[in-house]
């Protein structure tokens, strides 16, 4: 990974310091100095005399933290490398949408007002489809970083991702599973409360629909249940071969878990919500065998990714998932971005992160397509010896 930036702010739980930078919000610029954010040169050779704000919207509470941690240290990571470096500095605010579109509405009208460039999130799509028109409403870039819910791109030609949608991975999750199983009849699981995970449901519904496999019943459920007993044994009793699931990680656990308490060995197949380690870390033998569809590929050999692997380790003393990925992947993109035209106007870098075309991250070369979503290699990954490993 090459490392070509410094900062000039340090990333806390729930925000990074500010330095001293006048600014304008709302409409197609980015506020400071007049022109402090258009820089001279280009590429390695980019100097801008301004701080380049950058937001995050994070889900650090509510139903989501697991995830808005993860993202936080993927950013953590990423601008400490990028600090190292000279010719643009980043100065980065995360805030707390706590997992709520009336909280992401407002951390997004605050970035709105203080200059800010561009931002990213929030975590999950039901905040992202309330929040979000703010600001493009503003001309201000927003990047989602894991919402991977239908139709947020269609919010605005100010809103981006770098996110694989849910449609762009289940199809493939499906088929994969239909093959290596043999997948003749199956039960559909869902929280019907949140747009991320209906989205899911969509997708898969749709993507069984155009396959020999039946679906025995689709059965519901709030993203804040906790017991399943009652609906996994109604989907025992009607021997599938599989259950498919579309949950966040919080829901997930315990219905992997209660699945193998009740004996049922089937495959369970899940959405992108259970791209978590905490699946095997609190689900622990009962994650055995689970199937999940995912944007990035833990054991990918591109060296990207395994400075990145290496690298989150040193510094957390653990192994990252898809969302800490993700979110470090997106700041090294808007480093592309605004480097490409040594801009960090808003309406200069949306027009740069629109043009983004082969970036090397570790989630693979990204590139941002006509319809503001990225594209990028996705993986089928299944539970084995307490790890994701690429099932194809």
């Amino acid at each position: 990974m090459k490392m070509k930036l410094r900062a000039a702010a340090v990333v806390s739980a729930s925000a990074l310091l500010l330095v001293g930078c006048s600014s304008t919000g709302g409409g197609g610029e980015s506020g400071g100095e007049a022109g402090g954010l258009v820089g001279t040169g280009s590429g390695d050779s980019c100097v801008i005399d301004s701080p380049v704000k950058v937001g995050a919207a994070l889900s650090l509470t509510g139903a989501a933290g697991s995830y808005g941690l993860s993202q936080q240290e993927g950013l953590e990571l990423a601008l400490a490398e990028l600090n190292e470096q000279d010719g643009v500095t980043y100065e980065l605010n995360i805030e707390d949408d706590a997992s709520e579109p009336r909280q992401g509405i407002s951390v997004m009208e605050t970035f709105v007002g203080d200059g800010t460039s561009i931002v990213l999130g929030p975590t999950l799509s039901n905040t992202a489809v309330a929040a979000m028109p703010i600001a493009n409403e503003a001309s201000m870039p927003v990047m989602g970083i894991s919402t991977t819910a239908g139709g947020i791109t269609d919010i605005g030609e100010y809103v981006f991702r770098d996110s694989l949608t849910e449609a762009q991975v289940i199809p493939q999750t499906v088929d994969a599973v239909i093959d290596e199983f043999d997948l003749k009849k199956v039960v559909v699981m869902y929280s019907n409360d949140d747009a991320f995970t209906e989205s899911g449901y969509e997708v898969m519904a749709e993507t069984l629909d155009g396959t020999d496999v039946e679906v025995l019943d689709t059965l519901t459920f709030s993203k804040a249940d906790t017991d399943f007993r009652p609906l996994l044994t109604a989907a025992k009793d009607m021997n599938p071969d599989a259950i498919v699931v579309s949950a966040l990680i919080e829901a997930a656990i315990p219905l992997v878990t209660q699945a193998r308490e009740l004996g049922i060995e089937q495959p369970i197949v899940g959405g992108n919500g259970f791209n978590n380690p905490k699946l095997m870390a609190d689900a622990g033998a009962a994650a055995e065998g689970v199937v999940v569809g995912a944007a990035w590929n833990s054991a990918s050999d591109n060296p990207e990714n395994q400075a990145f692997l290496a690298a989150y380790e040193e510094k957390f003393g653990k192994q990252p998932d898809q969302f800490a990925a993700q979110a470090y992947s997106a700041l090294y993109l808007i480093n592309d971005a605004v480097r490409s035209d040594c801009s960090a106007e808003r309406s200069d870098l949306r027009e740069s992160v629109a043009g983004l075309k082969d970036v090397a991250t570790p989630l693979g070369a990204v590139s941002i397509n006509a319809d503001r979503d990225a594209e990028h290699p996705a993986v089928v990954q299944i539970v084995k010896d307490g790890k994701f490993a690429v099932l194809r």
